[in-house]
C-alpha cells in the first residue's frame, strides 16, 4: 500500500462543497468516485486539508489517499486528469511516507479573496470574483489588518454554527494586494474556522467603506460575538490557495 498527496484545484460554482453530502455533487465525491473506477469498484477513501463551502474554489487544496495500484506519479496524474470533470484538475501528485497526513501535517494555509471594484460588472468573471463597486479608504483596511495579525480568539469572526470550542487561531500575514481590476485580501494562518476568512473580509468592507472604524477590531476580538463584526462575504470570491507542511 503507498500513500499519494495530490495538490488540486477546483472551480467551486457547481459544487455543494467540498465534503460528501447525500444526493449532492461534490469535490470528494467526484475524486471518490474516479478512484473507485480506477480500483475495479474498491472505495478509496480520500482525506483533504480541510474543507470549502459551496461555491469556494480552490487553487491549491491538499489532498492524501492510499492505493495498493502500481503506478508512476505521471501515469496517476494523466489517468485522473483524463476521467475528472473539467471542473477539478490534479495539479502535482506524489509519493509521499505513510506518516503523512493532509490535515493534521498542515502547518498553515494560505486563502485569497478576490474582489472587483470596477463599476462596470465583468459577466466573465461574475462566478469568481465579487463585484464591490464601492469608494473604499485601503488606508484604513490596512491598518485593520495589522490588528488581526497575530494569536486571537477568533469567536466574533466565525459563523454562529461553529460546532469546534477552540477558536483560538494565529493569523501570520494578512495584506491587501492590488490588482488590474480590484484587490484582493491574502490571509495567511495556522487554520481558519467556519466562515472566518469570510466574514473577516466582511468586516474589512465596512471599515473601507466608513462603516466601521479601522480600531474596532480589537473589541469585535474581545466581544467574543458573532454580533459584533460584518457581514459574511459571498462564497464565490474566496479561494483555497495554497497549504504549507514542514518539508
Amino acid at each position: 500500500m503507498k500513500r499519494f498527496k495530490c495538490i488540486i484545484s477546483y472551480d467551486g460554482t457547481h459544487f455543494a462543497g467540498y465534503q460528501i453530502q447525500p444526493n449532492k455533487r461534490t469535490v470528494q465525491g467526484e475524486l471518490e468516485r474516479v478512484l473507485a473506477n480506477m480500483h475495479k469498484g474498491e472505495a478509496i477513501r480520500i482525506i483533504a486539508s480541510g474543507r470549502t463551502d459551496a461555491g469556494v474554489h480552490a487553487y491549491g487544496q491538499v489532498i492524501h489517499f492510499d492505493s495498493p495500484l502500481h503506478l508512476p506519479t505521471d501515469g496517476w496524474k494523466k489517468a485522473l486528469n483524463a476521467m475528472l470533470p473539467d471542473d477539478i484538475a490534479i495539479r502535482e501528485i506524489q509519493e509521499v511516507d505513510a506518516s503523512f497526513h493532509a490535515r493534521f501535517s498542515a502547518v498553515a494555509k494560505e486563502y485569497r479573496y478576490k474582489i472587483r471594484t470596477a463599476v462596470e460588472r465583468d459577466v466573465f468573471s461574475r462566478h469568481y470574483v465579487y463585484h464591490f463597486p464601492y469608494p473604499l479608504d485601503y488606508d484604513a483596511i490596512k491598518q485593520a489588518l495589522q490588528l488581526v495579525k497575530g494569536t486571537h480568539d477568533f469567536t466574533s469572526f466565525c459563523s454562529a454554527k461553529t460546532e469546534i470550542e477552540d477558536r483560538v487561531r494565529t493569523i501570520y500575514e494578512a495584506n491587501l494586494l492590488f490588482t488590474d481590476d480590484g484587490v484582493e485580501f491574502q490571509w495567511i494562518g495556522d487554520g481558519f474556522l467556519y466562515n472566518m476568512v469570510r466574514i473577516l473580509v466582511g468586516t474589512m468592507l465596512e471599515i473601507g467603506q466608513g462603516k466601521r472604524k479601522w480600531d474596532c477590531i480589537p473589541s469585535i476580538l474581545e466581544g467574543k460575538d458573532r454580533r459584533l463584526a460584518g457581514k459574511t462575504a459571498p462564497p464565490h470570491g474566496l479561494y483555497l490557495w495554497k497549504v504549507a507542511y514542514d518539508n
